[in-house]
């Protein structure tokens, strides 16, 4: 899930009719080219064999030590000073939200409402996060989301949250899309809040609905015959998790003592012919503008715009956002 605020570039609804779903509007809700099938031979950059097989059985595969963790270790700092939180003191961790949440599925479970800051723009533009898409699109004319971070917390009396499996994207569409996200700490126990998935639905999709209801809801799955088949994912910090949007997925329960750390980083098949996303997303680079929709609220303090500078490019940052042609 990801996060927004409102901009004056592109009116709501206009980018693919993202306001009424949780996906990010930063790129298409499915692509024109579809995922890698490794028809055109092309030697994997990042993926080995084994990683390809189990990208393909499972719906998602992880990137080992996509960035350093002295890096991510960065990221994380940054993300705790931006939420005004100490991580060496839990009494400041359970101050209220800055913003209400539309999406009530997603309160309490620690979005961090920042897009466009320098630390989150050097996990993006690393070539191994880069080139691990390019393994998974088979192109490499990409563009990268414009995405925001989570501190999960533990659960305590009075912040208790539902975890919850869903898709971004209805199923029934069959999205051509992928989503990702890299972990800024261990994630290691799997009582604490991080990634789970249910790769037995994403594999039989197709079956399992034949006996659901009609009226179901499309984001949201029934899984009560499928509790034992949910897989706790366990990263540690650096490595990039990246998964197929038909997977379902969700936030899990944090019961630790430990804090969940993330940035979400995805990538999609540029759309350069798209003139007015490709310039909703300059600007939301060159002016810390987040994106706006159902559940993204945004950070009413603005700091984004007001404390921060906006972020220096590489070369290949700068085709990521588009601000470059490929």
């Amino acid at each position: 899930m990801k996060g927004q605020g409102q901009t004056s570039v592109v009116k709501e609804g206009t980018q693919g009719g993202h306001k009424e779903i949780p996906g990010n509007p930063s790129v298409a809700k499915s692509s024109k080219t579809k995922l890698n099938d490794r028809s055109d031979g092309k030697a994997l950059r990042v993926l080995s064999e084994e990683d390809w097989q189990f990208w393909r059985q499972n719906g998602y595969v992880i990137v080992k030590n996509a960035v350093p963790r002295e890096q991510v270790a960065k990221t994380a700092s940054f993300l705790w000073e931006f939420s005004e939180k100490d991580p060496d003191d839990p009494s400041t961790w359970y101050s209220r939200p800055n913003q209400d949440m539309e999406m009530k599925e997603l309160v309490g479970t620690g979005m961090v409402e920042v897009y466009n800051h320098q630390e989150l723009w050097n996990n993006r533009q690393m070539p191994r996060i880069y080139d691990a898409f390019v393994d998974i699109w088979g192109s490499e004319k990409l563009w990268v989301t414009i995405d925001r971070a989570n501190l999960n917390f533990p659960i305590r009396p009075g912040h208790e949250y539902k975890a919850f499996i869903h898709w971004d994207y209805d199923p029934e569409t069959k999205p051509q899309n992928v989503q990702g996200v890299l972990a800024l700490a261990d994630q290691t126990d799997e009582n604490m809040g991080g990634f789970q998935c249910i790769p037995e639905l994403y594999r039989n999709y197709d079956t399992w609905k034949l006996s659901q209801p009609k009226d179901r809801n499309y984001f949201q799955p029934d899984i009560s015959s499928l509790e034992n088949e949910i897989v706790k994912v366990k990263l540690e910090a650096g490595d990039l998790l990246i998964f197929n949007s038909l997977l379902p997925h969700g936030i899990r329960a944090n019961h630790s003592d430990k804090v969940r750390i993330a940035q979400y980083i995805s990538m999609m098949p540029a759309e350069e012919d798209n003139e007015e996303l490709r310039q909703w997303r300059i600007n939301s680079w060159k002016n810390r503008i987040a994106p706006s929709g159902y559940a993204f609220p945004g950070d009413p303090r603005d700091w984004e715009r007001t404390k921060y500078t906006t972020a220096v490019l590489s070369d290949l940052g700068k085709k990521l956002l588009g601000f470059e042609r490929w």
